[in-house]
């Protein structure tokens, strides 16, 4: 497990995190709300998920189901982390917001099938 922390653009929204994988889960999503925000998540476990800092700043984007639950800085609008719908004990920190981690030095990241979630699939 290693203990890791993110910010927003503008510094205003710092958290902090465990991270089972380190930065080695990093993925994107093709759900019709991940393609359009573009950012590749890494998987952290949502009870150890603190906000150190700016928690008045972070604003809230849900739908659907309203499991998922994706947070933004309301200042530079930066996208820091969601709870995951697929597994709510689970979030999503934006890659690109922790430090050291950088998509483009990253290396290959993986895509996951959100077009086809299986909570969207008739049970």
């Amino acid at each position: 497990m290693t203990r890791l922390r993110a910010t927003c653009h503008c510094g205003a929204v710092e958290i902090e995190a465990d991270f089972p994988d380190g930065l080695q889960s990093a993925a994107r999503c093709d759900c019709s709300f991940c393609i359009r925000r573009g950012a590749a998540a890494v998987t952290a476990v949502t009870e150890t998920l603190q906000v150190l800092k700016g928690a008045e700043n972070l604003r809230l984007y849900t739908w659907g189901t309203h499991t998922a639950k994706h947070y933004f800085c309301q200042t530079c609008g930066i996208y820091v982390y969601h709870q995951r719908r697929s597994d709510p004990g689970e979030c999503g920190v934006n890659l690109g917001c922790i430090q050291g981690g950088n998509p483009r030095t990253h290396g290959t990241i993986p895509w996951n099938d959100g077009v086809n979630h299986p909570s969207d699939k008739p049970g």
